[in-house]
């Protein structure tokens, strides 16, 4: 496969550049649980990537309960999840090296994220890392968040590259699907127990983290 040279990377933020899709798992189990949602932590990593009101909804489709209200179900989930971000979020491995050897190949980043503008401003300030960001896209506001690719597009547009030079950085099989609609260059970059299930292939590249990437620009 001939893949065009890159001009820019753009990370998916949750379980890219910090490991919140426990945290985001956990909470999602605990909140919906007290509302009569029978759901567990697998049933959970299938709304990995998925934007907090279609994941809130997902589940009122399947599990209805009463006096649904999904902005306030939303901020509940939201507000436990800045709460792990602010005692106890880490940075990913490899991180830093990662956004500082984009810098070192003269490439543009950019962040796209399904997650609120709160949420990445509690993890900017927690890792400071806003520095490296040329641009900052969140499908917040959109109609619909990943795997609809108009975050991605959004990003590369403020970062004034096309779609197709950008090579996306993702976890979730729902970000990979948006990355590739928008017809982005993508990295997988899977938690360890899903590292090897085949659904990955649908990536140009799979990485077990992301101190790895130095070595994959340098040779696209």
């Amino acid at each position: 496969m001939t893949l065009i040279k890159i001009n820019a990377v753009i990370f998916d933020m949750d379980g890219v550049i910090i490991d919140t899709e426990p945290a985001w798992q956990r909470v999602e189990v605990a909140v919906l649980s007290q509302l009569g949602v029978p759901i567990t932590l697998a049933d959970a990593e299938k709304t990995t990537g998925m934007r907090i009101d279609l994941l809130v909804h997902y589940w009122y489709q399947k599990y209805p309960w009463p006096e649904y209200d999904n902005q306030a179900v939303s901020q509940q989930i939201i507000d436990g999840v800045i709460h792990f971000i602010e005692t106890e979020g880490k940075p990913m491995q490899g991180v830093v090296a990662a956004l500082q050897a984009c810098q070192q190949q003269g490439l543009k980043i950019g962040l796209a994220t399904s997650s609120s503008s709160d949420l990445i401003a509690s993890v900017m300030n927690k890792l400071a890392i806003r520095d490296y960001f040329e641009a900052i896209a969140s499908a917040e506001k959109l109609q619909y968040g990943k795997p609809h690719p108009e975050v991605y597009v959004n990003c590369a547009t403020a970062l004034g590259v096309e779609p197709a030079t950008c090579l996306a950085i993702e976890d979730s099989f729902n970000g990979l699907i948006a990355a590739r609609a928008a017809s982005m260059q993508t990295v997988a970059i899977p938690a360890t127990e899903f590292a090897g299930q085949s659904r990955w292939q649908v990536a140009h590249h799979q990485l077990a983290h992301l101190g790895q990437l130095k070595s994959l620009i340098e040779n696209i």
